[in-house]
């Protein structure tokens, strides 16, 4: 994937050679502190975690059930959320197919649906007529997709997703943002310690993100 070989390249320019660990992550290695934190959708009970995210993304995919299990094991601890970064600039067909799902409740029950689509299936969602076609394929009513997939809420959304993924920082998917202020992912991780294999360097990703989660409680109002 070249988003996220760009990343690894650019991550080993920035990050320290040496390796804390995942359990005790160092700030510049496993983990970055964003330069200026973002405003989270939570109350302070529970911690925001944000995925960024592109379906077509491999690492996603192979992220994606480890993620899945963390999350449902972190339960009322967090409130987890996703955001689908643009890979074009200029209305990107995945983006707003999530988008559009987002509006109608429907983006946490069809997102494995659509990675199989992109994984399994191996068939690329690549423009208008791409993601009405799979919309109905999987049972949606047309009327109501076309409502959300064309309503000034989804497409403004989309028109910033730019911005937002400069906001955060992110240059890389998968992408993890806790508590809108600290960011790890496997790029990081993998740079830190670059002789993990693959899975372990997901494993460790999450193993990240369990310190983060409890940082970022300890230092809730």
């Amino acid at each position: 994937m070249r988003f996220l070989t760009f990343a690894l390249a650019a991550t080993c320019l920035l990050a320290p050679p040496s390796f804390a660990s995942p359990a005790n992550p160092a700030n510049g290695a496993e983990y970055l502190t964003l330069q200026r934190a973002q405003d989270v959708q939570t109350n302070g009970k529970r911690v925001e975690v944000i995925e960024f995210f592109m379906y077509h993304c491999p690492a996603c995919y192979a992220l994606e059930p480890a993620l899945a299990a963390w999350v449902k094991k972190q339960g009322d601890k967090i409130l987890f959320r996703r955001i689908h970064i643009p890979h074009i600039p200029d209305k990107d067909p995945e983006a707003h197919l999530f988008l559009t799902l987002e509006a109608m409740g429907l983006a946490d029950s069809m997102h494995d649906k659509v990675l199989a689509t992109w994984h399994v299936e191996h068939l690329r969602l690549k423009d208008d007529n791409d993601n009405l076609n799979w919309a109905l394929k999987n049972g949606i009513d047309k009327a109501r997709f076309l409502d959300a997939y064309n309503s000034f809420g989804t497409m403004t959304k989309l028109r910033n997703l730019l911005r937002v993924s400069a906001n955060y920082q992110v240059d890389s998917t998968p992408t993890l943002v806790v508590a809108g202020h600290y960011l790890s992912n496997p790029a990081l991780v993998n740079t830190a310690n670059p002789r993990l294999p693959q899975q372990e360097v997901l494993n460790a990703t999450l193993q990240v993100l369990d310190a983060l989660v409890a940082k970022a409680a300890k230092e809730a109002p």
